[in-house]
């Protein structure tokens, strides 16, 4: 039996890096899992890379940004599997347009916002309501580092999202738990994934300086961020509420 056994798991963002990563781990532990992402040939991809493992995976096509997307998020995961037990709010961007307040346009920010703090807060308005009826559910909200310390090569927008999405986890946690729905966030240090990866590995000196920031020498692997994913989507951590899980090398913790 895996630690996920026939836990409706929704991934969103699911269609490539971390999510995609989620979507084969979650399965490989049992979880039933729907992977909603804007492109369907990418999400289906992921679907059929689940089936090929031997899991159970469904595609939804979906901007988490739109009301009538997740809803219908939503509503299709609960016409294919009945429930929902698990969001895992993972769809995210970072443009590289964000940088300073003073040097981001409106545009710029306001895409960034929709995607990552509307994003959350559409997933949740449809979700939550049904896991109060079932009277369990665990939300995971992926934060950022970012959301903690500030940064001197600023992506603004960016970290402002986060940070909100943080807030946000705090407040759902209390406010959903005594109906049996847990609220966590995750914030990870720098990932392998290729939004941060096609921004970095263009410039050698940035990816310098960040890796001497870090105690372990190296950014994260997704996986490595799935991990404590699966954790909170287990009932291991059903005393674990309103957490910030801080998955990051040791960045936050290092002052030189």
């Amino acid at each position: 039996m895996g630690r996920l056994q026939n836990k409706v798991s929704i991934i969103t963002g699911g269609a490539s890096g971390m999510g995609r990563v989620a979507a084969r781990m979650f399965a490989a532990e049992g979880a039933k899992v729907v992977v909603a992402d804007v492109t369907e040939p990418a999400a289906q991809s992921v679907v059929d890379e689940v089936k090929a493992a031997g899991g159970q995976a469904v595609a939804v096509v979906a901007d988490v940004s739109k009301e009538p997307d997740a809803k219908r998020m939503i509503d299709e995961t609960i016409a294919a599997f009945g429930r929902v037990d698990v969001l895992y709010n993972n769809a995210g961007i970072m443009p590289e347009a964000d940088h300073s307040v003073i040097d981001t346009s409106v545009e710029d920010w306001d895409r960034v916002m929709a995607v990552n703090v509307r994003g959350v807060f559409l997933g949740c308005k449809y979700a939550i309501p049904k896991m109060v009826e079932q009277g369990s559910g665990s939300v995971i909200n992926i934060s950022s580092f970012v959301a903690i310390l500030g940064c001197s090569n600023p992506q603004d927008a960016y970290t402002a999202s986060k940070g909100a999405v943080l807030a946000l986890t705090k407040s759902l946690a209390v406010q959903f738990a005594p109906k049996g729905v847990r609220t966590n966030a995750i914030c990870p240090g720098p990932v392998e994934t290729p939004l941060l990866m096609d921004w970095l590995v263009k410039d050698e000196e940035a990816k310098r300086i960040r890796l001497a920031r870090n105690p372990t020498g190296r950014f994260g692997k997704p996986e490595e961020i799935v991990h404590m994913a699966i954790y909170l989507a287990s009932d291991e951590s059903r005393w674990t509420n309103g957490a910030a899980m801080v998955v990051d090398g040791g960045i936050t913790v290092n002052y030189f």
